[in-house]
């Protein structure tokens, strides 16, 4: 693992920033605690929230961590497209007995008030999301010692990265649960992406940066495949859903391993930009017809989605998972650390030897 990653965690596993509620400071503190590298997510918190649970992970843990920022969005949505979508959606408020949401509630995500705290209060590592931040952003936040991730899904979206000062990339494949992180939403290039393995191979060939794999990774043979391909570490998400310590709701935790949510697929229907879920019933319904449209779809399906959680109702949920999430594991966030370094090293033994299992 390259040093610049090694002075932070000890193993290759870092713990995906999932945003609404999943990486709360209880799953970051127990992942860092286990020698790899937890993450907080800021998206859709206000920067006082942000803060607030950065003071309670530091209260819980003394070891590195990060934390993670979408990045502000153009403004590109049709708003005709956006009111269509607004009433297809009026049956789901009319059955949930709820409103919909505001799809004007704002789109930079509070992103300058953020980058604010985190210079006043530095972390060790700030993950960018939908992307590359401007040089000055990367350059403040290295001036007060905070090291720079930033998610690509192509070698040319890491070569921007590496452009842009950034002290990792982040080559996400397309088998990732959860938002796509292209820097650029371009609806004809949807359900395009580049697989995990040949995705990391062309991002290696093309920066001198450092890179974590993130993409259905979900065993330690895993990790040991992407390191293989030139990664020096791997991001995982979907595997650490179903953590004792993630906050993701009961109905999300048991949705990964039960037989009635088969597979996955990419859809814009609970945000309007592509993001990798379990197809339940909200998905087929509504995903045909959703827009290119963040963050106008995530206000107004905003309201919809919390009240089928309210009602237990997981085919009303927006059910984020990676194509690997059948080999979830009910474990502590700790132990699963442990359990994937011991894979990763039969993995490596096995290779040595010859031959793999």
């Amino acid at each position: 693992m390259s040093s610049v990653l090694t002075d932070l965690f000890p193993h290759p596993i870092v713990q995906a920033p999932m945003a609404g509620g999943v990486s709360v400071p209880q799953l970051a503190a127990a992942v860092s605690d286990a020698g790899g590298l937890g993450f907080l997510a800021a998206g859709y918190k206000t920067a006082d929230g942000m803060y607030q649970e950065i003071k309670q992970l530091r209260g819980l843990t003394s070891r590195p961590f990060g934390v993670n920022l979408f990045l502000p969005q153009p403004e590109t949505a049709d708003p005709a497209a956006v009111d269509v979508y607004a009433h297809q959606l009026a049956g789901e408020a009319s059955w949930y007995e709820t409103e919909l949401g505001d799809p004007e509630s704002g789109r930079d995500d509070g992103y300058d008030a953020k980058l604010a705290v985190l210079l006043d209060n530095p972390v060790p590592v700030v993950s960018f999301h939908f992307g590359v931040p401007a040089r000055e952003v990367i350059d403040s936040l290295h001036r007060v010692g905070t090291l720079t991730f930033v998610t690509a899904t192509t070698a040319e979206e890491a070569r921007a990265v590496e452009r842009a000062g950034a002290d990792v990339v982040i080559a996400q494949g397309v088998e990732a649960g959860g938002h796509q992180g292209t820097h650029r939403d371009i609806p004809e290039t949807d359900g395009g992406g580049v697989g995990l393995l040949s995705l990391v191979a062309q991002v290696r060939e093309s920066v001198g940066i450092p890179i974590v794999a993130a993409g259905g990774i979900m065993r330690g043979g895993q990790i040991a495949a992407v390191r293989a391909a030139g990664a020096s570490a791997a991001q995982l998400g979907t595997a650490f859903v179903a953590a004792h310590e993630s906050g993701a709701h009961a109905l999300h935790k048991q949705a990964l391993t039960n037989p009635l949510f088969a597979r996955t697929e990419l859809t814009r229907a609970f945000t309007g930009r592509p993001a990798r879920a379990l197809v339940n019933r909200f998905l087929r319904e509504h995903g045909p017809y959703a827009p290119a449209a963040y963050p106008e779809v995530h206000h107004l399906t905003a309201p919809l989605r919390k009240a089928a959680a309210k009602a237990g109702d997981a085919q009303g949920l927006a059910l984020w998972a990676g194509q690997g999430h059948r080999m979830a594991r009910e474990l502590p966030a700790g132990q699963l650390v442990e359990v994937l370094v011991a894979e990763l090293a039969a993995a490596r033994t096995a290779l040595s030897a010859g031959g793999a299992r």
